[in-house]
């Protein structure tokens, strides 16, 4: 009996090793799957990162003036993408404005790491109002009327730019995402709040 017992007692031990085994080989083989998954994303995401956003245009960021100044800049771009700026940014906290702001306050904005959602007169109300709900939903972005600018609707970063014919474009949403405190910023984590609140 004692035999039976002391046999019982290794099946007992050997089972519970082999579970063991096989349970921590489990979680193993878990790990490094989810690690290269992990991996494999994050190379995934740095190259979407490093790619522009279909039809945008850019501008070589070194090019652009980045001094204060208290006179009002001649741009090349309309709505301006960068250059030399009012020290004085414009509010781009989820700032959705209804009349025309000062670009050298906008352009101050653009440094900060903010998008900057434009429209002229000949974009649909139920566009406007879409994007509107977007930035105001999101911080370190700004909306605002600019009369010449050529199409109904723009989004500029920092050096980029994206023309759109809709609110619905897929690509506004991924200009967001890549370039609201994206890695064009010149002066990451600066303010968006506290700044200049209207023309």
């Amino acid at each position: 009996m004692r035999r039976a017992e002391q046999a019982r007692e290794r099946r007992s031990r050997v089972i519970t090793i082999t579970v063991s085994t096989v349970i921590v080989a489990g979680l193993i083989g878990f790990g490094a799957y989810a690690l290269d998954s992990a991996n494999d994303k994050e190379q995934r995401n740095t190259a979407a990162a490093k790619k522009p956003v279909q039809g945008e245009k850019t501008w070589d960021a070194k090019k652009l003036g980045r001094d204060h100044v208290t006179k009002s800049v001649a741009y090349p771009m309309t709505p301006p993408v960068g250059g030399d700026h009012h020290q004085a940014w414009m509010t781009c906290d989820a700032s959705v404005y209804k009349k025309e702001i000062p670009n050298e306050n906008a352009v101050h904005s653009l440094e900060h790491g903010a998008v900057w959602v434009t429209h002229n007169g000949k974009a649909p109300d139920a566009d406007v109002k879409k994007l509107a709900d977007k930035v105001s939903r999101t911080t370190y972005s700004l909306m605002s009327p600019v009369a010449k600018q050529r199409s109904p609707i723009m989004l500029s970063a920092w050096g980029h730019q994206l023309t759109v014919d809709s609110a619905g474009d897929p690509r506004v949403a991924e200009f967001f995402s890549k370039y609201v405190q994206g890695a064009q910023t010149p002066e990451p984590g600066a303010a968006c709040t506290g700044g200049v609140d209207s023309a």
